[in-house]
This record gives C-alpha cells, structure tokens and sequence, in this order.
C-alpha cells in the first residue's frame, strides 16, 4: 500500500502511511490519496461487530506499514472513553430515515472520532522515530478542540490551532481556549475560516519554515482522518443494508472530507449508496457540483459556522479521482483555486461525480425550521449543522431517492445552544461532565492573519 499526491504525475514518488500521516500535505502541495483502493475482505462479516473492531480493520487496510497489533491498540484506546457504547448509533427518525449520532466524543463533535485515533497514532510514530513535531491546524469550530483533546499534553507534540475571531460558538472556542496545556497554543485569526486554512496552507509550503518547526497536519487534509471517518459509513451502512443494497449518506459538509469519507468506505466495498452533500448558504459545493462552475464568493456567517468556508480542501481528492487521476488536471484547477479564481468542471468529470453524489444547499431560515420541526415531531432536538442535513436530506427525498437514508448528525446541540434556541424555544445543556467548560478561564492570542507574524508565532510554541 502505497500513496501519492494528487499534484504528481503517474511513476512519481510515492509514501507510505506513515510518511503520509506525519506529512499532512504532500510535499508539492497537494494531497494524499493511495494508488490503489484496498478491499475489506468478507465485509459482510463485519456487520455487527464492535465500532473499535471495524475501526482497526479499516486502518490495517489503509496501514500495512503499522507495526502488528498497533491498529488494534489504538482503536481500543480511542474510543473507550466515548459517551456511548456504540461510539457512532444510529437513531432511527422516520420510516427509512436514521441519524448516525457521532457527537458522543470528548469535544461533542464528529471529529472527535477521528482525531482521537489520529493523536494516539502521531504519539506511537513519533516515539519511535524519536522526533518532535510542531502540529498547526486551521479550525472552523470543531476541528480544534477535538486535536487539542486528542494532543494536549504529549511530550512528542506542539499544537497551535488558528481559528476565525467571533465566527465560532462560544463552547466551540472554550473547548479550545480552556485547555492549559504548555504545548498547547490557541491563535484568534482577525478573519474568515478560508484565511485560517490560507496561512496554514502557506506554512506548509514554505519549505524552510516546515523543516525549521518539524511542521504536521491534523486538518482534514490529513489522510488519516479520512481513514478514521470511513469506519462509521462501514458500521452504519452493513448494519441498515438489506442484501447488499445500498445505503444512502446525506453529509453535511464544508471542507468535504467527511463526505469523501463516504466514498473510501464505499471504494473498499461498503454498501454504501449515493452521497449527498449538504451545505449552508456558503453554497460553493453545491454550486459547483449542480453547474459545473467552482466559483468563491464572500463567506456569509451563518448559525452553522463550522460549515462557513469557500475553499473545501478535499474537493482535490475528489477531482483527482474524477479526472481518472490526471494530476495535470487537478494542478490546473487548484492554480485557478489559490490565484482566487473560479474553474469549470469538465462535463466528463461533472457525469462522473454525478454518477455517485448529489448536493443540496439550506438558507437560515431553511435551518431553523429543520430544527424546530424534529423537535417538535420526535422530541429530539438537534444542532445547526444536522439540520442542514436533513433539510438536504428532505429535499432528496422530494426528488425521488428510495431505501435507507442516513444523515450524519455532527455536533451535540449544545455546542450552539443560542441557534438552538432562538429556532426551538429550547436552551440544550452541556453534558454533566463538562459542568464547569463555561467558567474556566480561557487563554489565546489575537493575531492578525498576516504569515509573519503568525510563524512567529509557531517558532516560539516549537521552541517550548
């Protein structure tokens, strides 16, 4: 098993797993993706089994180079510390329509399920090549606090996470802002999501800087995520599949690499179905996948912020594979991409991508109305980003999909309890572990989204 970027041509370099976890970007810019797709031998067998057991079958796929046992290990360790035993349940609200509930880790948010097997992985790789690492992410409100709780604390790890200044919920930046770890450093960005992933982006592509602070990603970028994410398609999908057919994802989605997810658990031999992408009023995705026509326009701040972004990272990976792996394709329009300019898709590439997802986009209004009508019809009560979801997914029910339908619900409601709120009437609460999350002093620096300064920055976490 053996990967390479998106960016190269065909007989290129290739990495192996770990080179491409500790990397993050590949070293021309662009991202991971392995050469060939793995299979998940006797898939069906899998149906039932525990969530840390199907995780470690999924890495072992994905890792060869693991040394044995250590797939095994870190899963066990991941999740054991989730809020519910089944780590990512399924909750069934309509006749064929289900929540996959992936809100239960440490941080309440779906990243949690990846980050916490990705930061036990950094420790073991790092102990063994006995290096450190300086980690820098850019968050859009779940991502952060999910890798400082996975990273907080290692000996081996430096983190400094750069999120937007007053564009995340208040529970979303105290997750973050309240952790006093001493490898641990918050930056409030003056600016949007895509400004965070820009500075973040243009530290790894500086080559001197990169090697100067041993620099690593955790973002989705990061294949092991995606890796981790595809875990719970695999569980949910063989556990509503009825003889192998498939099932339905609608994803809400901003960076694209949870629904990407999606298609790796469905490459490996998941019955997964079509997947639906579903996005805020930051409506690129959708745009570009209904059209053909990828074009950035200004980031409205919606109740939904983690979805607020006009640059989805991980829309690459999915050119790439549309394009039949044309890295001078994808090179082309990732140019028009970082020079701030739209591109178009071919019609080959828009009939492939076609072929396997649809895309809907929900106004606010759209979105407070999902929220207030779940709460009322089943007495459940859901977050903002969820509710894109189900708006997305009601909308294709509407056009005409049929069998299960399953729409990832990504966040626990009380990380935005004000959006809640004012569409339900109802305040949600944190859960009782986390009683004291919202009077504990925060620490972080106010920075303006200026790469000087921001290395700077980096440079002295790294030196700690």
């Amino acid at each position: 098993m053996r990967y390479r970027s998106t960016r190269a041509d065909p007989g290129g370099r290739t990495f192996s797993f770990t080179e491409v976890m500790l990397g993050g970007l590949a070293p021309d810019g662009g991202l991971f993706l392995p050469e060939s797709w793995p299979q998940l031998d006797d898939v069906e067998a899998l149906a039932g089994k525990p969530f840390a057991e199907v995780s470690a079958r999924v890495l072992q796929a994905f890792a060869p180079d693991l040394p044995g046992g250590e797939a095994e290990a870190v899963a066990q360790a991941a999740y054991a510390r989730f809020g519910h035993p089944a780590v990512a349940p399924l909750v069934q609200h309509g006749a064929d329509d289900f929540l996959l509930e992936l809100f239960h880790g440490p941080t309440l948010a779906f990243k949690d399920v990846a980050m916490q097997l990705l930061g036990r992985l950094f420790e073991r790789a790092l102990e063994r090549a006995g290096r450190r690492m300086t980690i820098v992410a850019a968050t859009s409100g779940d991502t952060g606090g999910a890798a400082i709780e996975a990273l907080a604390g290692l000996s081996a790890v430096r983190v400094c996470v750069l999120h937007p200044k007053g564009r995340i919920s208040e529970v979303q930046r105290r997750f973050m802002t309240t952790v006093t770890a001493p490898n641990v450093l918050n930056v409030a960005v003056e600016g949007t999501f895509d400004d965070c992933q820009a500075l973040v982006k243009a530290m790894f592509a500086d080559d001197a800087f990169r090697d100067e602070v041993s620099l690593g990603a955790v973002n989705s970028i990061n294949w092991a995520r995606i890796v981790a994410q595809a875990a719970y398609y695999v569980t949910s999908s063989l556990h509503l599949a009825r003889g192998g057919a498939p099932v339905s994802y609608c994803v809400p989605t901003g960076n694209f690499g949870d629904v990407f997810a999606g298609l790796v658990a469905k490459r490996m031999g998941a019955p997964v179905g079509r997947l639906i992408v579903a996005t805020n009023e930051n409506d690129i995705l959708d745009r570009a996948l209904r059209t053909g026509l990828h074009e950035p326009k200004g980031v409205a701040a919606t109740t939904s912020p983690s979805m607020d972004i006009q640059v989805s990272s991980n829309f690459e990976r999915l050119l790439f594979e549309a394009s039949d792996g044309d890295a001078a394709t994808v090179r082309a329009l990732m140019a028009h991409q970082a020079g701030g300019r739209g591109f178009d898709l071919s019609a080959a590439m828009r009939s492939r991508i076609g072929e396997e997802f649809s895309s809907y986009a929900a106004s606010g209004e759209a979105v407070d109305a999902a929220m207030r009508d779940v709460r009322e019809a089943t007495g459940m009560t859901i977050d903002p980003h969820t509710a894109v979801g189900l708006h997305a997914a009601a909308q294709a029910r509407e056009d005409g999909l049929e069998g299960p339908l399953v729409t990832l619900a990504t966040a626990h409601p009380a990380k935005f309890p004000d959006a809640v709120e004012a569409a339900t009437g109802y305040r949600p609460g944190l859960p009782p572990r986390l009683d004291g999350l919202m009077g504990a002093k925060e620490r972080y620096d106010a920075l303006p989204a200026d790469l000087g300064v921001v290395q700077n920055a980096v440079r002295e976490l790294a030196g700690r």
